[in-house]
């Protein structure tokens, strides 16, 4: 007997919204942002999905049930789900950073958050379980700096699939347990450690199954896109970085890394800024927009 495979539309059901968070609803009015320093939104430790919650156990049940079947029909970086602009015509920008970890990189740029922090540039940081390890100290200067909003790059930096997909050579997530593990574990340390729930989630590559991607939306959790490749992986010259982020436009989220100070992402973001200054573009965090 055969039987024909599940598959699961994105988004489901109705998310877990964190109660202090921006809303997913591309009608939204963003909002503004504030003079000086921006202010960081913090999220209840009663969400469910946090291990703190008494409810998620049967969150994670439920979602086993929901998904355990299903068959992923796409992959990649843009399925359903996922979210690429801010919900803006102002002449705003979000810069974010990813810090990956492990054998993709646990080094600190310091030239370029030194530059952010001198320059008052906002930046999303997008951190990986591994490099919080390797770099407390730092994490905790960082978290502290209200310049920088601590977003979730994963536990173990796995593109998020639930049959364990590779992406760039690194194999995925193999289950719906995975995936809300990838995504639920290091939400609960970066909350135990700065007090705030993370509101968006990048997976390691920023690759994704629609399955998986249904999990993270149904976790309570915004799948955080890029328009502009800052740096593709920390591998391109500065002359690259610079000529990718002055293609940034209106509403734009950029995707760079901070975890390879060796490498010219620095210098290519350090020069590109002034001249995106000069055009009369600002920098936001990505809390601060709803996104699309």
């Amino acid at each position: 007997m055969t039987t024909t495979p599940t598959t699961v539309p994105i988004p489901t059901t109705t998310p877990i919204v964190h109660k202090e968070g921006p809303t997913t609803s591309a009608s939204s009015t963003p909002i503004p942002e504030a003079q000086g320093t921006p202010t960081i939104p913090s999220v209840a430790p009663s969400d469910p999905s946090s291990s703190t919650s008494p409810d998620f156990p049967s969150l994670e049940k439920t979602l086993i049930e929901r998904y355990g079947n299903a068959k992923p029909t796409k992959w990649g970086e843009n399925v359903p789900g996922v979210q690429t602009h801010l919900t803006t015509k102002e002449q705003v920008i979000a810069l974010t950073f990813d810090a990956c970890g492990g054998k993709e990189g646990s080094g600190y740029d310091e030239k370029l958050i030194d530059y952010l922090i001198k320059e008052n540039i906002p930046a999303t940081l997008f951190i990986n379980a591994r490099w919080i390890t390797a770099n407390k100290d730092i994490f905790a200067k960082l978290a502290a700096n209200p310049l920088f909003e601590i977003e979730n790059h994963g536990t173990e930096h796995r593109p998020l699939s639930v049959n364990g997909r590779l992406a760039y050579g690194i194999a995925g997530t193999k289950s719906v347990n995975d995936v809300i593990h990838e995504v639920k574990d290091n939400a609960d340390q970066i909350e135990k450690l700065t007090g705030r729930r993370p509101l968006f989630f990048r997976s390691g590559t920023a690759y994704y199954d629609d399955i998986a991607a249904g999990v993270v939306h149904d976790l309570g959790f915004q799948l955080a896109g890029y328009n502009v490749l800052g740096d593709a992986g920390a591998t391109y010259n500065t002359e690259q970085v610079y000529k990718a982020l002055l293609k940034a436009r209106s509403g734009s989220i950029v995707l760079a890394h901070m975890n390879h100070p060796e490498k010219d992402t620095a210098e290519g973001i350090m020069k590109a800024i002034p001249e995106l200054k000069k055009e009369g573009y600002r920098f936001v965090l990505l809390a601060s927009y709803t996104l699309n």
